[in-house]
């Protein structure tokens, strides 16, 4: 199948065209024809899938005519910033050709320019929960005229509280709409609203929503917990890589190692929900440019970010979800490009760890760095099934990197 034969509008057809798209992915196939036949939708499939375009064509197909109202006709509902900030960049460049009109609207910055664009008047406004809400209570944001509502990632709307405030808006909007709902993995918990929101949704699903890419090498460093930082500094001097992205729990211990990696002479960016907009938008355009080697992020980047070429994921700290584990390393490995995971452990992380192995439904190797002077830990006394096995280390950043004891070639 091509994207010809979906009966997307001319202007759209001629944007993905420009745009170099040829052949629509799995979740696109199964949504687009859907979509446009106007059925409510449950999506899911694996981060990278193009999820985007699969409700950004089809939205942008039936809206494709002058509409000279104020009020928004489709309104994309994000859990993040960067994540409103990248679908409108999505709608604009698939609606380059069209007279469909799109804006974005998120807090943390000020009032002045949003404010502008709802003078004008969006047909699509792509919104964090925030913000919109507090233009709806002031009148400034009628959704009266709203033919389509997406709830995009709303496995993360959920897990960041955010549920509520999207109650509260769907209740402002028509009881005749299109919702659609897209997620890389649908919760229990979303039942409800899907009960209450939507109408007979057709479910699609691609792919096993716990599956890791197979491109993908995944290894576990244990060390002792003093030792976390020691081991991800030999990790980066011993790796080739393009471009990593080092995952954090908390946000302060992003800053915190972002601080060390910088003062160890490393080109660092730092994304979490506590810096200030313009940081953010700065870290993530300086990373996808090359200007900083390293991300070093909480689990704000690990959803549906567009940051091609990362060649290596870092978990410094384990994930406690597992599903989080699969989000991470979702950021490599993209477009069946090779990528390798790496997950430094401690002894409080077995638990974790285990989830995680029981989860992908597959163990991941224990490995050791021949040249690291590892203080004692626990985890070296694992019995089978948890065994360390040795790696041979070379080289340095500029060399040929090491070999992976799952058989990996060296890179």
């Amino acid at each position: 199948m091509v994207f010809d034969d979906l009966q997307l509008s001319e202007d759209v057809q001629l944007a993905v065209r420009a745009a170099g798209f040829t052949e629509p992915t799995p979740i696109q196939q199964a949504a687009i024809p859907l979509v446009l036949a106007g059925r409510d939708v449950i999506g899911s499939a694996q981060t990278g899938t193009g999820k985007t375009a699969a409700f950004a064509l089809p939205i942008l197909t039936r809206l494709d005519r002058p509409h000279k109202s104020r009020h928004p006709r489709a309104l994309i509902i994000e859990p993040t910033r960067e994540l409103a900030y990248q679908v409108e960049a999505a709608f604009k460049t698939f609606g380059r050709f069209s007279p469909v009109r799109c804006g974005v609207m998120y807090g943390g910055v000020g009032y002045g320019k949003q404010s502008e664009l709802l003078q004008k008047g969006m047909d699509v406004w792509v919104v964090t929960p925030g913000r919109a809400l507090d233009y709806l209570e002031r009148g400034e944001l009628s959704f009266k005229e709203l033919e389509v509502v997406v709830l995009d990632e709303a496995d993360r709307l959920l897990d960041m509280g955010f549920l509520p405030d999207v109650r509260r808006m769907l209740e402002a909007c028509p009881k005749e709409r299109q919702t659609l709902l897209f997620s890389a993995t649908i919760p229990p918990e979303i039942d409800g609203l899907v009960k209450w929101a939507m109408k007979t949704p057709e479910t699609i699903s691609i792919g096993m929503r716990q599956s890791p890419a197979e491109t993908v090498t995944h290894n576990l460093y244990p060390c002792a917990s003093a030792q976390k930082f020691e081991l991800l500094h030999a990790l980066l001097e011993h790796t080739k890589y393009e471009s990593v992205i080092v995952f954090c729990r908390m946000k302060i211990g992003a800053d915190q190692v972002a601080a060390r990696l910088i003062g160890e002479g490393h080109k660092v960016a730092v994304l979490h929900s506590d810096r200030a907009q313009k940081e953010r938008e700065e870290s993530l355009a300086g990373f996808r440019d090359g200007t900083f080697e390293v991300l070093v992020a909480t689990d704000i980047a690990a959803r549906g970010l567009d940051i091609a070429g990362v060649t290596h994921v870092v978990n410094f700290d384990v994930p406690q979800h597992p599903e989080d584990y699969v989000h991470r390393i979702g950021r490599t490995g993209r477009a069946q490009k090779e990528g390798d995971a790496l997950t430094i452990f401690t002894a409080e992380d077995v638990n974790h760890v285990q989830a995680i192995e029981r989860f992908i439904g597959r163990p991941i190797p224990r490995v050791k760095i021949d040249t690291f002077n590892y203080l004692y830990t626990q985890l070296f006394n694992l019995k089978e099934g948890a065994s360390l096995e040795r790696l041979k280390v070379s080289g340095g950043r500029s060399g040929k990197g090491y070999s992976y004891s799952s058989g990996r070639k060296k890179r």
